[in-house]
């Protein structure tokens, strides 16, 4: 697969995929959210931040705001009758099931684009706690070791402005071997983020949260630079 040129994309009559090329040269930066239907904050934040013209301002920004409508319509982690997308990567064409199909060419755009970072914006049901196992409410998880640099920064950053304990962000390292982030990570050598908001907090809130983040992450890359 080559390289995606600059517009709209369509991996599906409801998958659209978005890329903005700036006039500057630099990284390129992968922002994607919905891969669970029922994680609603990411999705929400990134459609807000393309009616409102999120545009880089150097190299390259992909953004799939959906990356599983029917899940997302459904608002369940899953399609109805489908499997996880998530632990489907790398795919596969040929397979009869759509989320391996989409993995597949998901993959293949990846593998294109040659991403320097990969975000991808979910959300917990449990508050992080290191002694609670499995916790990922407000942490940016990672799965390589050591931890990558932009993650200790965006921490530091985000903490700067949270409003109470509960929303205080953490980094976590946590290596799920099948998932699309680690699949990725593996491949192509890329910075993989999973953000992870806690479902405890307003959804309007958990939406400005992500927002945050993803704008954050742009800036260290140096690809939107924040005002």
């Amino acid at each position: 697969m080559s390289r995606l040129s600059p517009g709209v994309h369509w991996f599906s009559p409801t998958l659209p995929i978005h890329v903005f090329d700036a006039a500057e040269p630099g990284p390129v930066a992968l922002i994607q959210a919905g891969i669970h239907g029922d994680e609603v904050a990411g999705v929400h934040a990134l459609q807000e931040m393309l009616e409102e013209h999120l545009r880089p301002s150097r190299g390259r920004l992909i953004v799939v705001p959906v990356m599983n409508p029917p899940a997302y319509r459904a608002r369940q982690r899953s399609a109805p009758g489908g499997l996880d997308l998530n632990r489907c990567f790398p795919g596969d064409v040929d397979a009869p099931e759509r989320e391996r199909q989409l993995a597949r060419r998901f993959m293949d755009l990846v593998l294109a684009e040659r991403p320097t970072l990969m975000a991808t914006l979910h959300e917990s049901h449990k508050r992080y706690h290191p002694d609670v196992k499995p916790s990922f409410g407000q942490t940016l998880v990672y799965g390589v070791e050591p931890m990558p640099a932009i993650i200790a920064r965006t921490i530091d950053r985000l903490n700067a402005r949270i409003a109470g304990e509960d929303e205080r962000w953490a980094p976590q390292y946590y290596p799920v071997a099948t998932s699309s982030t680690e699949v990725i990570v593996e491949a192509t050598g890329c910075v993989g983020i999973c953000v992870e908001t806690w479902m405890g907090l307003p959804e309007s809130r958990r939406i400005e949260l992500q927002r945050l983040v993803v704008e954050l992450l742009l800036d260290d890359l140096g690809v939107r630079p924040m005002a």
